[in-house]
């Protein structure tokens, strides 16, 4: 039986947010010169965006509790287009950064109601697999959205990647419109203090430790692939797009495969990819000075890490189903919370060009070791999640 398409449609807006996520890393040296400020000064957008998800998330869930899906959907939508449409005409970097953020803050009350409105339109035994493809739209981007930004914005200037981000979204906006339930959701239901309170249950905050580890573990190399690529392999720039796109197919084949298992076999795909993806970051630390090696390593460490964290999130959502509104704000901060923290943690070991994967590998190591201690104070098996 086949997935709802509305399903579809909330990822090509998932992938349209993506892609202005990350595509700022291929466009600050253009954009920097174009509104007058340093490259680190305009770095500052990335920041701004990603703190902006993390606190966005619970915010806007809270601002659109109690609204039916489609019309939250749709109003996160279109005020992330005219961000975009703003972005694309501004000429001051102040104003910029305000509109970054507020993007940010609509992409994070939109992923966080999508997520939820994903699971309730499918029955119980398909979660992962409708997860799947909503996460998906992310992992597209990484492949597809964020080097064709970085390559709209050599050929046509910054602006024209924001331009294309708001064009994307206007079919996803016409999708939900159209596609994505108007019904009211029932009035009664937890009180917002009680949808709160869920985060003190050990279960939950157990998870949301684990998925933040390792996401922080996945973002923290994959923002700074590029200094291995050119320099313990001794490739030139031109590849690395082509590094990034093989991390992010293997990422789009990781939450595939992990939708397809997840509603069944969580805990094994836990159990068993966890300790992989140790070994893989290990791996890629040891081996990034051989090129011929170093792309299927990439491809493999980028399906691991989005089949563990997908995975991680779908049980995020199982163990907050008391907090029906919030639940997909609580996924989305814990995803967002890897992007800032990574990044940032791996920043303090670039005096080694391999010093993010070993970052990796720690953090990683650290969430098994928390599952392990964690599972058995709970009394069950360490892989349960």
């Amino acid at each position: 039986m086949p997935l709802p398409l509305p399903l579809y449609l909330l990822a090509l807006a998932v992938f349209a947010m993506g892609t202005s996520e990350f595509m700022l890393a291929g466009l600050l040296p253009d954009l920097a010169r174009d509104l007058g400020v340093s490259v680190g000064a305009a770095g500052a957008l990335t920041s701004a965006f990603a703190v902006g998800m993390v606190i966005g998330a619970p915010l806007m869930a809270v601002l659109a509790r109690g609204r039916s899906g489609r019309s939250g959907l749709l109003g996160f939508v279109l005020v992330f287009l005219a961000a975009h449409v703003a972005g694309a005409l501004t000429t001051s970097f102040g104003v910029l950064l305000a509109i970054r953020v507020v993007a940010a803050l609509a992409n994070a009350g939109f992923l966080a109601l999508a997520l939820t409105t994903a699971i309730a339109m499918v029955p119980a035994d398909r979660t992962a697999r409708a997860l799947a493809v909503l996460l998906g739209g992310t992992t597209v981007a990484t492949v597809v959205g964020v080097p064709g930004g970085a390559l709209l914005g050599a050929h046509a200037g910054w602006r024209a990647a924001f331009w294309a981000v708001a064009v994307l979204c206007v079919p996803a906006a016409l999708g939900i419109l159209r596609g994505v339930p108007a019904a009211e959701p029932s009035p009664e239901g937890p009180s917002l203090r009680a949808e709160f309170g869920v985060l003190r249950e050990p279960g939950l905050a157990r998870v949301l430790v684990l998925a933040a580890l390792v996401n922080a573990a996945t973002f923290g190399s994959f923002t700074f692939l590029a200094p291995v690529v050119t320099g313990p392999a001794g490739l030139t720039s031109s590849w690395v797009s082509a590094a990034l796109m093989l991390f992010g197919a293997g990422s789009f084949a990781g939450v595939t495969a992990a939708g397809r298992l997840g509603d069944r076999h969580a805990g094994r795909v836990l159990a068993v990819g966890g300790p992989l993806l140790l070994v893989g970051w290990v791996a890629l630390a040891a081996l990034a000075d051989r090129p011929a090696v170093l792309p299927a390593l990439l491809f493999v460490q980028g399906a691991l890490s989005f089949a563990v964290g997908g995975t991680l999130i779908a049980r995020i959502l199982y163990e907050a189903a008391g907090a029906p509104a919030l639940a997909g704000a609580y996924a989305t901060a814990a995803l967002n919370v890897g992007a800032v923290v990574g990044p940032l943690l791996a920043a303090t070991v670039l005096g080694r060009p391999t010093g993010p994967f070993l970052l990796s590998a720690g953090l990683v190591a650290a969430a098994l070791a928390f599952a392990a201690v964690s599972g058995s104070r709970r009394g069950g098996p360490a892989s349960r999640c």
